[in-house]
């Protein structure tokens, strides 16, 4: 069974005109916008284009799912001269822009791209932004790319912030067009597909929200029932008895979008393994469509295959029993146990070894501790008569040896020759004191102070 590739191909270009200002001239816009669809027409063929204008009585003009340039052109022609000229409309824009979305993706999935151009900032309340922003988190399970250009000569905007945010959001990216004729550069840049690049993504990009489960329950559609002309042939097994529950009691229903089929069990199965980010809701195999199925009925079925993967040597109640004496430590630590006990010959080796340590432990415990040092010290002055006054340990020719019993002797194990090696040579070092000046002397037989000669 395959899924619908051409679906996954496809793109929707949506272009979103905010432009209030006369910076930026309809003849430009209307030459970068008809390079920007010839361009694109040579990398996708199955590419589509929709339009948002806002007009002067708050009315949009919202078309979508143009094949042409000309369409388009010709629509942006129509609208111009009666454009809203007072105030921008970005979040009302996005808002329509996102429920087109949403509503198209029920049936099919593609990619949506969305290019902003605007010249002034918004003036509606954070109350809208929050909104917004709500949907954008959204409309990430969906495939919605988002490009602002901002046209203007300005450098800085106060929404600045904002519009960086619905960017990075929707992996998008701002733009800055302090010329009209860099408008055709800019839409040049973003005419490749966004999926030919590795974009980075945080690690929850792809999870949902658990307070968005009503939203995607009533965006998502219920399987329906067999007509009368339908074949009851189960498009995932392809068998009219689920081979899963194998009761035929297990009706057949389809997709009401493409009329795929399903058994119940299959279906359930189906939903665990390529769910949207809950258990119930996911797409059809064949067309993408958005379909749900009842949830206590997946859940049952996922919870039975849980206590399939459960092993077979442990019944249930005595492993839940194990899990609940021991923690994951001393779990470990008897399997250890069982397997030293399985090899007789390692137990007894380590068993003496252990001894061994023992006895080890008990000897340097009754050796006494060495006596507090009773070096004799002497006091010299370093650099003359008003040096610094140090102390010297004067060390004894013999040194102290410890008596160790012999049994540590016996515990020693064996050195190889060859792992000996000879000591290391130290390099000479002699420290001498000037007996004319005090200075220090070092590998010199003339005082570099005084001149006075060194034995």
């Amino acid at each position: 069974m395959l899924t619908n590739s051409n679906a996954r191909n496809s793109e929707e270009f949506i272009f979103f005109i905010d432009v209030i200002k006369d910076f930026l001239k309809k003849k430009s816009l209307l030459k970068a916008i008809g390079s920007f669809i010839k361009e694109k027409e040579k990398f996708n063929t199955l590419t589509s284009y929709g339009l948002i204008i806002f007009q002067k009585d708050d009315n949009p003009v919202s078309v979508y799912d143009l094949k042409d340039s000309e369409s388009v052109l010709d629509n942006i022609n129509r609208a111009w001269e009666t454009r809203e000229v007072d105030k921008s409309y970005l979040e009302n824009g996005l808002y329509e822009i996102l429920a087109y979305i949403f509503r198209k993706s029920r049936k099919t999935r593609k990619d949506y791209r969305v290019i902003i151009i605007s010249d002034t900032p918004s003036k509606l309340s954070e109350d809208y932004y929050n909104a917004l922003y709500d949907l954008l988190i959204k409309a990430k399970k969906f495939t919605a790319f988002i490009d602002i250009i901002r046209v203007g000569k300005e450098k800085f905007y106060e929404d600045d912030v904002k519009l960086k945010v619905i960017a990075s959001e929707s992996q998008g990216g701002v733009f800055y067009c302090q010329d009209e004729k860099l408008l055709l550069n800019i839409l040049g840049s973003l005419v490749q597909n966004k999926k030919e690049f590795n974009v980075l993504k945080a690690e929850d990009v792809d999870q949902i929200l658990k307070e968005d489960k009503v939203f995607y329950e009533r965006l998502a559609v219920d399987l329906i029932s067999l007509s009368s002309n339908d074949q009851e042939v189960c498009t995932i097994c392809e068998q009219e008895l689920c081979p899963i529950c194998e009761a035929y009691s297990d009706e057949i229903h389809k997709c009401f979008n493409c009329d795929a089929k399903f058994h119940n069990c299959c279906a359930a199965k189906y939903s665990l393994a390529r769910n949207i980010g809950f258990k119930h809701i996911f797409r059809c195999p064949q067309c993408e469509t958005l379909l749900k199925l009842d949830e206590e009925f997946v859940n049952m079925v996922y919870e039975e295959d849980l206590e399939e993967e459960l092993p077979e040597e442990l019944p249930e109640i005595e492993l839940r029993e194990k899990i609940t004496e021991h923690s994951v430590e001393q779990f470990a630590q008897e399997e250890i146990h069982e397997e030293i006990i399985e090899q007789p010959e390692i137990s007894e080796e380590i068993k003496e070894q252990e001894e061994v340590i023992e006895q080890t432990e008990q000897v340097q415990s009754e050796i006494p501790s060495p006596p507090p040092s009773t070096e004799p010290v002497k006091k010299v002055k370093v650099g003359g008569f008003f040096g610094k006054e140090i102390e010297i340990k004067i060390k004894r020719d013999a040194p102290i040896k410890s008596k160790t019993p012999d049994i540590i002797k016996e515990i020693e194990e064996p050195v190889s020759i060859t792992n000996l090696r000879p000591p290391r040579k130290r390099a000479s070092r002699t420290i001498k004191l000037c007996k004319v000046c005090g200075a220090t002397l070092q590998n010199t037989t003339e005082c570099p102070s005084c001149g006075a000669k060194v034995d």
